[in-house]
Protein backbone atom coordinates (compact mmCIF):
# COMPACT_ATOMS: atom_id res chain seq x y z
CA UNK A 1 0.00 0.00 0.00
CA UNK A 2 1.30 3.64 -0.73
CA UNK A 3 1.77 6.16 1.65
CA UNK A 4 0.12 9.17 1.71
CA UNK A 5 2.36 11.74 0.25
CA UNK A 6 1.83 14.24 2.93
CA UNK A 7 3.68 11.52 5.15
CA UNK A 8 5.97 10.28 2.47
CA UNK A 9 9.03 13.09 2.45
CA UNK A 10 12.60 11.83 0.55
CA UNK A 11 15.23 10.78 2.59
CA UNK A 12 17.03 13.90 1.53
CA UNK A 13 14.61 16.55 2.17
CA UNK A 14 14.12 15.02 5.37
CA UNK A 15 17.78 14.67 6.40
CA UNK A 16 18.42 18.47 5.36
CA UNK A 17 15.73 19.39 8.15
CA UNK A 18 17.29 17.30 10.44
CA UNK A 19 20.46 18.69 9.93
CA UNK A 20 18.93 22.15 10.38
CA UNK A 21 17.85 21.30 13.68
CA UNK A 22 20.71 19.45 14.94
CA UNK A 23 22.32 22.63 13.77
CA UNK A 24 20.19 25.02 15.53
CA UNK A 25 19.74 22.88 19.14
CA UNK A 26 23.97 23.24 19.14
CA UNK A 27 23.77 26.63 18.15
CA UNK A 28 21.12 27.57 20.95
CA UNK A 29 22.40 25.15 24.24
CA UNK A 30 25.67 24.20 23.69
CA UNK A 31 27.57 27.54 22.86
CA UNK A 32 28.54 30.31 24.60
CA UNK A 33 27.48 34.01 23.25
CA UNK A 34 31.05 34.58 21.82
CA UNK A 35 31.13 31.09 20.63
CA UNK A 36 27.65 31.91 18.59
CA UNK A 37 29.28 35.53 17.47
CA UNK A 38 32.23 33.33 15.92
CA UNK A 39 29.86 30.86 14.63
CA UNK A 40 27.96 33.61 12.88
CA UNK A 41 31.35 35.68 11.49
CA UNK A 42 32.58 31.65 9.99
CA UNK A 43 29.29 30.37 8.70
CA UNK A 44 26.26 33.58 8.14
CA UNK A 45 26.19 35.86 5.64
CA UNK A 46 27.65 39.22 5.84
CA UNK A 47 27.40 41.24 3.00
CA UNK A 48 30.66 43.11 4.99
CA UNK A 49 32.50 40.49 4.07
CA UNK A 50 33.21 41.55 0.50
CA UNK A 51 34.04 45.22 1.60
CA UNK A 52 38.07 45.42 1.36
CA UNK A 53 37.97 48.39 3.55
CA UNK A 54 36.48 46.73 6.48
CA UNK A 55 38.53 44.15 8.65
CA UNK A 56 38.87 40.78 7.52
CA UNK A 57 36.31 38.04 8.72
CA UNK A 58 37.29 34.03 9.81
CA UNK A 59 37.20 32.33 6.86
CA UNK A 60 39.22 34.04 4.32
CA UNK A 61 38.46 33.60 0.46
CA UNK A 62 37.03 30.16 1.33
CA UNK A 63 34.88 31.43 3.48
CA UNK A 64 33.75 33.88 1.13
CA UNK A 65 32.67 31.10 -1.11
CA UNK A 66 30.88 28.83 1.87
CA UNK A 67 29.10 31.49 3.16
CA UNK A 68 26.83 31.65 0.29
CA UNK A 69 25.22 28.07 0.73
CA UNK A 70 26.04 27.92 4.74
CA UNK A 71 23.78 30.35 6.17
CA UNK A 72 20.69 28.69 5.12
CA UNK A 73 21.46 26.17 7.55
CA UNK A 74 21.88 28.45 10.33
CA UNK A 75 18.64 29.77 12.03
CA UNK A 76 17.66 32.73 14.45
CA UNK A 77 15.17 30.59 16.93
CA UNK A 78 12.98 27.45 16.96
CA UNK A 79 10.39 29.70 15.86
CA UNK A 80 11.83 30.70 12.68
CA UNK A 81 13.20 26.98 12.10
CA UNK A 82 9.97 25.67 12.20
CA UNK A 83 8.61 28.37 9.98
CA UNK A 84 10.93 27.50 7.46
CA UNK A 85 10.14 23.15 8.12
CA UNK A 86 6.67 23.75 7.96
CA UNK A 87 7.01 25.11 4.28
CA UNK A 88 10.20 23.01 2.83
CA UNK A 89 8.80 20.31 3.69
CA UNK A 90 5.37 20.35 0.86
CA UNK A 91 6.99 22.75 -1.60
CA UNK A 92 10.94 20.65 -0.97
CA UNK A 93 9.33 17.07 -1.05
CA UNK A 94 7.70 17.85 -4.72
CA UNK A 95 10.50 19.33 -5.99
CA UNK A 96 13.07 16.49 -4.50
CA UNK A 97 10.80 13.90 -5.69
CA UNK A 98 11.18 15.55 -9.17
CA UNK A 99 14.64 16.51 -9.35
CA UNK A 100 16.37 13.24 -7.69
CA UNK A 101 18.37 13.78 -4.63
CA UNK A 102 22.09 15.08 -6.02
CA UNK A 103 19.88 17.79 -8.00
CA UNK A 104 17.93 18.50 -5.42
CA UNK A 105 20.87 19.68 -3.50
CA UNK A 106 22.64 21.31 -6.50
CA UNK A 107 19.44 23.20 -6.56
CA UNK A 108 18.77 24.01 -2.65
CA UNK A 109 22.60 25.60 -2.68
CA UNK A 110 22.12 27.27 -6.39
CA UNK A 111 18.69 29.37 -5.07
CA UNK A 112 20.50 29.90 -1.44
CA UNK A 113 23.42 31.28 -3.35
CA UNK A 114 21.02 33.29 -5.18
CA UNK A 115 19.27 34.38 -2.50
CA UNK A 116 22.55 35.72 -0.67
CA UNK A 117 24.02 37.59 -4.35
CA UNK A 118 20.58 39.69 -4.20
CA UNK A 119 21.14 40.40 -0.47
CA UNK A 120 24.68 41.04 -1.12
CA UNK A 121 23.51 43.64 -3.92
CA UNK A 122 20.93 45.00 -1.91
CA UNK A 123 23.24 45.38 1.52
CA UNK A 124 26.94 46.31 0.19
CA UNK A 125 28.85 46.82 2.90
CA UNK A 126 26.74 45.79 5.85
CA UNK A 127 28.09 43.83 9.03
CA UNK A 128 24.21 42.18 9.79
CA UNK A 129 24.60 38.67 9.52
CA UNK A 130 21.95 36.98 7.35
CA UNK A 131 20.62 33.54 8.61
CA UNK A 132 17.85 31.36 7.34
CA UNK A 133 16.48 28.91 4.46
CA UNK A 134 14.23 31.02 3.71
CA UNK A 135 15.68 31.97 0.22
CA UNK A 136 16.28 28.33 -0.47
CA UNK A 137 12.86 27.22 0.08
CA UNK A 138 11.63 30.34 -1.98
CA UNK A 139 13.14 28.72 -4.50
CA UNK A 140 11.45 25.23 -4.42
CA UNK A 141 8.38 27.35 -3.86
CA UNK A 142 9.08 29.04 -7.53
CA UNK A 143 10.59 25.59 -9.13
CA UNK A 144 7.38 23.43 -7.94
CA UNK A 145 5.09 26.06 -9.78
CA UNK A 146 6.12 24.99 -12.70
CA UNK A 147 4.59 21.48 -12.26
CA UNK A 148 2.77 20.74 -9.25
CA UNK A 149 -0.71 22.61 -10.89
CA UNK A 150 -0.50 20.86 -14.34
CA UNK A 151 -2.89 18.59 -15.21
CA UNK A 152 -2.15 15.18 -13.48
CA UNK A 153 0.15 16.89 -10.91
CA UNK A 154 0.72 16.98 -7.42
CA UNK A 155 -1.54 19.95 -6.89
CA UNK A 156 -3.73 20.14 -9.89
CA UNK A 157 -7.50 19.56 -10.09
CA UNK A 158 -6.93 16.00 -11.90
CA UNK A 159 -4.02 14.72 -9.09
CA UNK A 160 -2.85 11.62 -8.79
CA UNK A 161 -1.10 9.83 -5.57
CA UNK A 162 1.99 7.77 -7.70
CA UNK A 163 5.14 9.45 -8.77
CA UNK A 164 4.14 10.25 -11.83
CA UNK A 165 2.36 12.89 -10.09
CA UNK A 166 5.95 14.53 -9.75
CA UNK A 167 6.74 13.66 -13.52
CA UNK A 168 3.90 15.89 -15.46
CA UNK A 169 5.01 17.99 -18.15
CA UNK A 170 6.62 21.49 -16.87
CA UNK A 171 4.64 24.79 -17.63
CA UNK A 172 6.92 26.78 -19.32
CA UNK A 173 8.07 30.37 -18.44
CA UNK A 174 5.99 31.69 -21.18
CA UNK A 175 2.88 30.27 -19.60
CA UNK A 176 3.66 31.00 -15.69
CA UNK A 177 1.99 34.43 -15.96
CA UNK A 178 -1.40 32.79 -18.58
CA UNK A 179 -2.16 30.12 -15.82
CA UNK A 180 -4.43 31.74 -13.22
CA UNK A 181 -3.79 29.37 -10.47
CA UNK A 182 0.43 30.58 -11.08
CA UNK A 183 -1.24 33.60 -10.61
CA UNK A 184 -2.83 32.74 -7.53
CA UNK A 185 0.22 31.34 -5.82
CA UNK A 186 2.65 34.33 -6.85
CA UNK A 187 -0.11 36.75 -4.92
CA UNK A 188 -0.46 34.72 -1.76
CA UNK A 189 3.89 34.07 -2.17
CA UNK A 190 4.22 37.87 -1.94
CA UNK A 191 1.36 38.55 0.35
CA UNK A 192 3.09 36.28 2.51
CA UNK A 193 6.56 37.43 2.23
CA UNK A 194 5.46 41.09 2.73
CA UNK A 195 3.37 40.86 5.44
CA UNK A 196 4.51 37.86 8.00
CA UNK A 197 8.26 38.48 6.79
CA UNK A 198 8.76 34.66 6.42
CA UNK A 199 12.73 34.26 7.11
CA UNK A 200 14.74 36.71 9.53
CA UNK A 201 18.20 37.10 10.19
CA UNK A 202 19.37 38.36 13.39
CA UNK A 203 22.10 41.35 13.40
CA UNK A 204 24.93 40.53 16.29
CA UNK A 205 23.33 43.09 18.16
CA UNK A 206 20.18 40.87 18.62
CA UNK A 207 17.86 42.42 16.43
CA UNK A 208 15.96 41.19 13.75
CA UNK A 209 14.99 42.20 10.29
CA UNK A 210 13.20 40.38 7.40
CA UNK A 211 15.52 39.60 4.62
CA UNK A 212 12.95 40.13 1.96
CA UNK A 213 15.54 40.60 -0.74
CA UNK A 214 17.18 36.76 -0.76
CA UNK A 215 13.64 35.92 -0.43
CA UNK A 216 13.18 37.11 -4.18
CA UNK A 217 16.63 35.98 -5.53
CA UNK A 218 16.37 32.68 -4.51
CA UNK A 219 12.62 33.00 -6.32
CA UNK A 220 13.31 34.09 -9.31
CA UNK A 221 16.49 31.38 -9.23
CA UNK A 222 14.34 28.88 -8.62
CA UNK A 223 11.97 29.69 -11.31
CA UNK A 224 14.39 30.91 -13.92
CA UNK A 225 16.42 27.84 -13.62
CA UNK A 226 14.57 25.11 -13.19
CA UNK A 227 15.26 23.52 -16.62
CA UNK A 228 18.57 23.39 -15.50
CA UNK A 229 17.98 21.06 -12.92
CA UNK A 230 14.89 19.28 -14.36
CA UNK A 231 15.61 15.93 -14.99
CA UNK A 232 12.63 15.24 -17.61
CA UNK A 233 13.44 16.92 -21.10
CA UNK A 234 11.99 14.15 -23.25
CA UNK A 235 9.05 14.76 -21.60
CA UNK A 236 5.97 16.10 -24.05
CA UNK A 237 5.42 19.58 -24.04
CA UNK A 238 3.14 21.42 -21.96
CA UNK A 239 0.25 22.40 -24.39
CA UNK A 240 -1.44 25.71 -23.49
CA UNK A 241 -4.67 25.05 -25.82
CA UNK A 242 -5.55 21.64 -23.40
CA UNK A 243 -4.58 24.05 -20.49
CA UNK A 244 -7.42 23.65 -17.73
CA UNK A 245 -8.72 27.24 -17.21
CA UNK A 246 -9.70 28.75 -13.81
Amino acid sequence: MNREPLFNVPTVVAALVAIMALINAIFQYALAPEQQELVLKLFAFIPARYDASIFPYPGGFAGNLWTFVTYSFLHASWMHFGVNAIWFLPFGSAVARRFGTWRFLAFFAVTAAAGAAMHLATHAGEQYPMIGASAAISGTMAAAMRFAFQRGGPLGMLRTNDEDAYRVPALPLSGVLRDARVLLFLAVWFGVNIVFGVGTFPSLTGGETVAWQAHIGGFLAGLLLFAWFDPAPDLPQYDDSTAMRS
